[in-house]
């Protein structure tokens, strides 16, 4: 896409031109053409006319002598300056006025711009000057009341097509439609069929919204208006509204268009009955405005109003309704092979070397959006050229999913021996557990390299398959697994420290989640305490029961999260040998890999009865997946 220019220049700059024109005319063409002409003429013809009392006034300098004569018009005449002591004395006696020089009377026109029109012009380009710099810090541009200021795009070779949009094969699916009654509005007139007015997309931040409405420019080769929603927000009541006027005015007259309002929550936020005496703020009156403008305009003459927002509960049901926004279509976060197709994409962008298997890092990647996996690929290319290198390798990709999930390794802390035998600890203690337990995803990575999110180690798990459901099982298993970094300290040292902060924090959530929103407390059954807020932001949740039902969920969170430490302690005890083993090569190589994890694991001697059944049984597992 690129931006339509607009080759109209502000009127001041003409006025400004014209005025330095006619400066420039008559300071040296007007008086060539108009002003009095001056003759040359030797010493002696002055002497002469002196003499016969021709001449009315003199003027003289130190290079020539300029004087005038008596005839009307009157004619004036130049001569070269002499050795003369007595001219003054000649010319007192002849009654003859001199000066030194002569001043010519100025143009009426000169005068008049001089005196006026350029003062005015000084003022005026000072103001401009001024007002546009008051416009970059955030003040006042009166020019620029009313008008939409949206970006107007129109397709090009560069455009963003559907083809530069991966792992939203739903999405783009209906939008299709959109782009097909652009292209072809008179199949679906024959038929009586009217295209929605308006497609509401919503999804997660970097999921691709604004590029998919880009790309449904991109198909239908129609112009594309673009406009965030706090740029309709003014400082004066009604400039919100006018705005909204005029971009949709512009819209009509380029139909067949595309009008994109990115979030859109800015101006279409529900009213609510009170607020602010009455509710009668800009804000309001931009949101009418363009209920206003939805409900006027003809959607069969081509103009399609899409709009992108995070927070779909809050938008106000008017703007919702059928006739207005009538479809609505989820941007979700991409699943395993949408990452894979969003890793394609943006690897064509950046030299692969041979054997990248993108579909590793795509399940290493669970829950990221397109964004992030634009960054993800950009942190690897960032990473081989710190290494002197021409390609990417799986190496690179594998390091930018650690920076992306846990920041960069932070080189400068330099840990005790002491902290850095316990991280060791607590970080098997986490990869034993999820080891020793059926069901549980396969242990990907272990390191204790500190991070710059503030993690001082980190055990990562990558499913081999897609998963879209959790068993009450799965949720216990994954609070042991959090419980058991702190197990394998106070099992191995007898205290504890403010390492597990975070897994405590996630253990109990999930643990509160099962008892509150999943239904998975007997004392309780299928009942809903909690209800979300922010769904697409990663919102809270807001708590709807009595004291006396509170003091009990919190009963039952603190007793399942105790059973899942207690399963952990007791896997960890059963193999204690092997948690000293592993801890003590992680404390020297920093960082193990899943396969060598499972290999120390799984080597002579035996494990304990009860914990070498379920090893067996997660080994299993991984050999299937």
């Amino acid at each position: 896409m690129k931006d339509i220019k607009n080759p109209k220049k502000p009127v001041i700059y003409y006025y400004i031109g014209v005025l330095v024109l006619i400066l420039l005319f008559n300071m040296f063409v007007a008086p060539r053409l108009f002003g009095p002409k001056v003759t040359e003429v030797p010493y002696s013809v002055f002497l002469d006319k002196l003499d016969r009392g021709e001449i009315s006034e003199v003027s003289r300098d130190d290079i020539q002598i300029t004087f005038a004569d008596k005839k009307e018009p009157r004619n004036i005449y130049k001569t070269g300056v002499m050795d003369d002591p007595a001219l003054v004395e000649r010319m007192e006696k002849a009654g003859i006025k001199f000066y030194s020089p002569i001043v010519e009377p100025a143009s009426p026109l000169i005068s008049f711009l001089l005196s006026w029109l350029l003062p005015i012009g000084f003022f005026m380009i000072i103001g401009r000057l001024m007002s546009k710099r008051l416009s970059k810090m955030g003040g006042l541009n009166t020019m620029q009341l009313g008008k939409s200021n949206a970006k107007i795009y129109i397709q090009s070779k560069t455009g963003v097509s559907f083809k530069d949009v991966a792992g939203q094969e739903e999405a783009k699916e209906a939008l299709w439609e959109v782009v097909d009654f652009l292209h072809n509005p008179a199949k679906y007139t024959e038929v009586g069929a009217v295209m929605p007015k308006g497609v509401l997309l919503v999804g997660p931040p970097g999921t691709g919204k604004t590029l998919l409405a880009k790309a449904v420019a991109g198909e239908a080769k129609v112009p594309f208006f673009s406009i965030s929603g706090s740029e309709f927000v003014e400082m004066f009541v009604g400039m919100g509204a006018a705005k909204v006027r005029d971009l949709f005015k512009q819209a009509e007259e380029k139909a067949p268009c595309i009008v994109f309002i990115d979030e859109i929550d800015t101006i279409g936020k529900r009213r609510e009955s009170g607020a602010n005496f009455g509710g009668n703020d800009e804000r309001e009156q931009t949101l009418n405005q363009l209920l206003s403008e939805m409900d006027g305009f003809d959607g069969s003459k081509g103009v399609m109003i899409l709009a992108a927002t995070n927070r779909p509960e809050i938008l106000d049901p008017a703007l919702t309704r059928p006739g207005r926004f009538d479809r609505r279509i989820p941007v979700e976060l991409p699943d395993l092979p949408g990452r894979v197709a969003i890793l394609k994409v943006h690897a064509k962008k950046v030299k692969l070397a041979p054997g990248v298997d993108l579909t590793r890092v795509a399940r290493a990647a669970a829950g990221t959006s397109g964004a992030d996996l634009a960054n993800l690929i950009n942190e690897a290319a960032l990473r081989a050229v710190r290494n002197n290198r021409k390609t990417v390798t799986q190496d690179d990709l594998e390091a930018s999913i650690d920076v992306v999930v846990a920041g960069y390794e932070k080189k400068d802390r330099v840990m005790s021996d002491k902290e850095k035998t316990i991280v060791a600890y607590h970080e098997v203690g986490h990869a034993m557990v999820a080891a020793l337990q059926m069901g549980s995803a396969p242990v990907h990575k272990i390191t204790i390299i500190p991070r710059t999110s503030g993690a001082l180690g980190f055990t990562m798990q990558v499913e081999q398959e897609e998963r879209f459901l959790m068993s009450k099982q799965d949720i216990e298993n994954k609070i042991a697994i959090l419980t058991g970094g702190r197990a394998a300290e106070e099992l191995v040292f007898n205290s504890i420290t403010t390492g597990a902060s975070n897994d405590i924090e996630k253990a109990t959530q999930l643990a509160r989640a099962m008892v509150t929103r999943f239904g998975m407390a007997e004392e309780f059954g299928m009942v809903a305490f909690d209800q979300q807020q922010g769904q697409y932001l990663g919102g809270g949740y807001s708590s709807t029961c009595s004291a006396v039902t509170q003091s009990k969920i919190d009963e039952l969170t603190v007793k399942i999260i105790k059973e899942q430490y207690d399963k952990a302690t007791r896997a960890l005890s059963d193999n204690l040998s092997k948690l000293h083993e592993i801890a003590h090569l992680l404390y020297e190589t920093e960082t193990l890999t899943g396969e060598q994890f499972m290999e120390i694991l799984s080597r002579p001697p035996l494990l304990a009865e009860g914990g070498q059944e379920a090893l067996e049984g997660g080994q299993d597992k991984e050999e299937q997946t």
